[in-house]
């Protein structure tokens, strides 16, 4: 009986700590923890209360609640391919990669219902309107400019649901099989075009260079002969200067000869006899027996007359002796 009553005067005691414990437990379960790049949605009663951003919060129990979790890091979604038809009605895949971030969660929660799916749809309707403007050959070669074009309609469609699309790149550009095999048979065209037209510029440079080689060597040789003949004329100068030289120089030494022997005669004071007969030697060499006529001027003849007459008076004189 008495643990009866003990029982009963403790019961009230149990259910206040039980439901301590139970205030404790949902008071902890309603604090949240909100990780680095995320943000959470919170409602209250069904409407939009606020975004809780990096950083703990407390949640009103059983009044808000927790609408959506949001990364903020930039997403990458890869499309399976889509059939698009070029202005030229050829059929072909592209796959395409769009980059986003979402920029305001409110919107992103409440803007769309599946945001991903919404934007699969209008890439795909987006990137068959553009090449359905481009024929074959410039969806080939505009990557860059339908890229663009994409970014630029998918951002501004896309800004109503809180996300921001920062890049598009088609991924592959699948033609039909008709069509790579026609191209691989331009490319094989193309490359064989490139190699005759490289291999006909190389011998057109060989040629050339050939050509100026041998114009160098020509240029060298001339100048080479040119230098040669200069040089050639020099020595025949400096040889007939020396030559007239030594003629000068003789001639200067039989002049200086002749005056000497004139300055020794004159200072030797000959005699008449002795000059003529210096002047009959003169006479014999210069008629030298082979002059049929010889021109004695009037003063030697005199002297020739004086030198025969002593002649005579010394050939008279010595028969008698």
């Amino acid at each position: 009986m008495s643990v009866l009553l003990m029982m009963g005067s403790a019961a009230p005691l149990i259910v206040v700590i039980c439901l301590l414990v139970i205030v404790l437990v949902v008071l902890i379960a309603n604090i949240k923890i909100v990780p680095q790049a995320t943000a959470q949605v919170v409602e209250r009663l069904g409407s939009y209360r606020t975004t809780w951003h990096t950083g703990m919060h407390f949640k009103i129990p059983f009044i808000e609640t927790i609408a959506k979790k949001v990364t903020l890091m930039e997403q990458v979604v890869d499309f399976p391919p889509q059939s698009v038809i070029t202005r030229d009605n050829v059929r072909m895949q592209i796959d395409t990669v769009v980059f986003f971030q979402i920029t305001d969660c409110k919107l992103y929660t409440y803007g769309v219902t599946n945001p991903l799916m919404a934007i699969e749809n209008l890439t795909a309707t987006t990137l068959r309107n553009i090449i359905g403007e481009l024929d074959l050959d410039q969806t080939l070669t505009s990557r860059d400019i339908i890229n663009t074009r994409m970014r630029t309609i998918l951002d501004d469609a896309t800004d109503s649901w809180g996300i921001k699309v920062t890049r598009v790149e088609l991924k592959n550009i699948i033609p039909p099989k008709e069509i790579q095999d026609a191209m691989e048979k331009q490319m094989k065209a193309e490359r064989e075009r490139r190699e005759i037209i490289l291999k006909a510029e190389g011998e057109k440079n060989s040629t050339i260079l050939v050509a100026e080689g041998k114009k160098q060597q020509a240029i060298l040789n001339a100048e080479a002969e040119k230098a040669a003949a200069i040089l050639r004329a020099e020595a025949i100068k400096e040889s007939k200067m020396r030559e007239a030289e030594g003629e000068a120089e003789a001639i200067l030494r039989i002049q200086e000869a002749t005056a000497q022997g004139i300055r020794m005669i004159n200072e030797a004071s000959p005699s008449q006899g002795m000059i003529a007969l210096r002047s009959l030697e003169t006479l014999t060499k210069v008629a030298d027996g082979k002059a049929t006529k010889i021109i004695i001027p009037s003063d030697l003849q005199g002297i020739v007359g004086a030198a025969t007459a002593a002649m005579e008076a010394v050939t008279t004189k010595t028969p008698e002796a």
